[in-house]
């Protein structure tokens, strides 16, 4: 598919619904969203650390970042909470496999980070505010490509225009995800490995409101 037009969609945004049916999401699959996330951060920093800059950091110390390869990598692995997440909204079993399902759709999930991140980045070069509309603009961006099958260009579109309706209510719930990761990061690091999972299932679950899931899915509260 390569075009889906709902930017005349009217909606009501529901932040506290989103956070609730974000926890039911996670909780149903817990300890592995909590196991990925932790393989998917140990794993890249170690990457990180044996390369070489670019490549990598070169740091085996302190990081210094993640570096070209490992910065590819987490944009194809991302993308698999994304869809083991859609997978159990939709009351659908998962596997442990669905996380790399990523790398299926590797070129168009790569080349909308690059693009979104150069447009944000020079944005914000140019000045703040574009920026920062456009990161929260395209936060639908990366559920289109993955759950509609859409390019690249028309899900960051369809993206911008649909959250553009009601932008300041998406930019509280990114004010409210990032305060849940920080919370996370402050427990020792160790609540991340629950609070990043945790904060893409609440994307899924507004996006799954505001959008629609593909395919037939019965969306009553998960047991």
């Amino acid at each position: 598919m390569s075009s889906f037009d709902i930017s005349d969609r009217d909606y009501d945004f529901k932040l506290g619904e989103y956070i609730g049916r974000g926890w039911e999401i996670f909780k149903a699959n817990a300890l592995p969203f909590i196991g990925f996330t932790l393989i998917t951060f140990v794993g890249l920093g170690i990457i990180s650390a044996l390369l070489p800059p670019p490549l990598g950091s070169g740091n085996l110390e302190d990081g210094g970042g993640l570096g070209i390869v490992s910065s590819i990598l987490l944009n194809l692995l991302i993308p698999g909470i994304y869809l083991v997440a859609f997978q159990i909204a939709r009351n659908r079993p998962t596997a442990f496999g669905d996380f790399f399902q990523g790398f299926n759709r590797a070129l168009p999930i790569l080349v909308l980070a690059i693009l979104s991140g150069l447009l944000i980045t020079v944005a914000s070069i140019c000045f703040l505010l574009p920026g920062i509309y456009l990161a929260v603009s395209y936060m639908f961006a990366l559920p289109l490509l993955l759950d509609k099958n859409l390019d690249f260009w028309p899900a960051m579109e369809t993206s911008r225009k649909l959250i553009t309706k009601k932008w300041f209510s998406f930019f509280g719930f990114a004010l409210v995800l990032g305060l849940i990761n920080f919370g996370g990061l402050l427990l020792i690091g160790l609540g991340f490995l629950v609070t990043f999972p945790l904060t893409i299932c609440a994307t899924v679950a507004a996006y799954e409101d505001i959008v629609g899931l593909n395919s037939v899915a019965d969306s009553s509260p998960i047991e």
